[in-house]
């Protein structure tokens, strides 16, 4: 749209030397109009793409505060991967994990996402590094880990707050509905390794 606004601009500056007699002070607002719309727009409506980059942080974040609630807002009700059955065994696992100071900060680099529209699903696979607590029970022999993981995401219909909000079948959100452990520290490894090693 911000290309449209600069064409017009350019019409408009054009048609100003055609005919300078017909020229009005206002055609300047249709441009600058068409630039706030633009950006209006940009800022409103989020793309699929931006919804699943939001997901991931959101995630990075619930691990960073080792905040449950938040994470559980970002999984899905049907979650399993190849540890974990359910959500619910998932949120078991993390409160039992994090009732302990243990994540100081991640950085996250993402590999890929990959969307499939016509089943309403994504793949995105990224790059962790965790620097641990220094009094969490893990720094003795780890400070740090470099952890690859790939995440399936399904858009499912939004959890509804309370019975005044719009109806869940015409809101969709991203959700988490499989995480898998595919590499630590560059070499290629799962969940069971990582439950197996007790940490």
């Amino acid at each position: 749209m911000f290309v449209i606004a600069v064409v017009v601009l350019l019409a408009l500056l054009a048609f100003r030397r055609i005919s300078p007699a017909k020229w009005r002070w206002w055609y300047f607002i249709i441009p600058l109009f068409l630039a706030v719309a633009a950006f209006g727009i940009d800022r409103l409506i989020q793309t699929d793409l931006e919804k699943i980059r939001a997901v991931i942080d959101r995630a990075e974040q619930a691990v960073k505060e080792e905040n449950a609630a938040m994470l559980a807002g970002v999984i899905s009700d049907s979650y399993r991967d190849s540890l974990h059955g359910s959500k619910e065994t998932l949120m078991n696992s993390f409160k039992a994990r994090f009732s302990e100071p243990l994540v100081e900060k991640t950085i996250t680099r993402i590999a890929s996402i990959d969307i499939e529209p016509s089943v309403l699903s994504a793949t995105a696979i990224f790059t962790v590094r965790v620097v641990f607590e220094p009094q969490s029970y893990v720094y003795d022999f780890k400070r740090e880990a470099l952890v690859k993981v790939e995440l399936d995401l399904r858009k499912e219909p939004a959890r509804r707050q309370s019975q005044t909000e719009v109806p869940p079948s015409k809101i969709t959100d991203w959700r988490i509905r499989r995480a898998e452990l595919l590499e630590l520290d560059l070499h290629p490894t799962n969940w069971r390794d990582v439950e197996q090693s007790n940490w």
